[in-house]
């Protein structure tokens, strides 16, 4: 049996997210979480918005924004975040996956997200994630955990980690739904 839990890394670009949709279309069974998305003004970049697979988005960084949480020129809104995360059912039974697209410095920057990510680490439903190649010692810890494999996609590989990690899915879906 795989470990429970994906994680799927590598620079920033590279293709992790587009990877965490291929698969979610690919194994076809509901799905809840969130991905991130670039906002984009006149084709630059503005900020980032965290986007529910059903349901609320939120803009979770932007240049406007004043706070003390930043990373680059972005101002990190974390009370927003955290307010956005509380209307996510995480852990509803009917769902096959969780999916958190990403596990980074800006997201971390929330007490709450991350107490989060630990509880869907050890809860039933397994966890696709996208997490940052070089992360603080929270982000660190998560690589190594006994009950998580990392992935680490690249230009040269990311068609065929869909392909690879296809299979992997199917066999953690087993028995949490009936298409399986």
């Amino acid at each position: 049996m795989p470990a429970k839990n994906i994680l799927i890394t590598g620079r920033p670009g590279v293709g992790k997210t587009t990877l965490i949709f291929r698969l979610i279309e690919q194994i076809n069974l509901p799905c809840v979480g969130f991905y991130t998305a670039e906002i984009r003004e006149s084709g630059r970049r503005m900020g980032f918005e965290a986007i529910a697979l059903h349901g609320p988005k939120l803009i979770m960084s932007h240049v406007d924004i004043k706070s003390p949480y930043r990373v680059s020129k972005y101002g990190v809104g974390v009370a927003n975040f955290e307010r956005f995360l509380k209307e996510i059912p995480f852990f509803d039974p009917k769902y096959a996956f969780i999916v958190i697209d990403e596990i980074g410095k800006m997201e971390c920057f929330s007490p709450l997200f991350k107490k989060l990510i630990l509880k869907l680490l050890d809860h039933d439903t397994p966890l696709i994630a996208t997490i940052a190649l070089r992360g603080d010692a929270f982000i660190e810890s998560i690589k190594t955990r006994h009950d998580v494999h990392v992935y680490t996609v690249t230009y040269d590989n990311r068609d065929k980690l869909a392909m690879e990690l296809y299979p992997v899915l199917k066999e953690l879906a087993k028995g949490r739904n009936k298409e399986a």
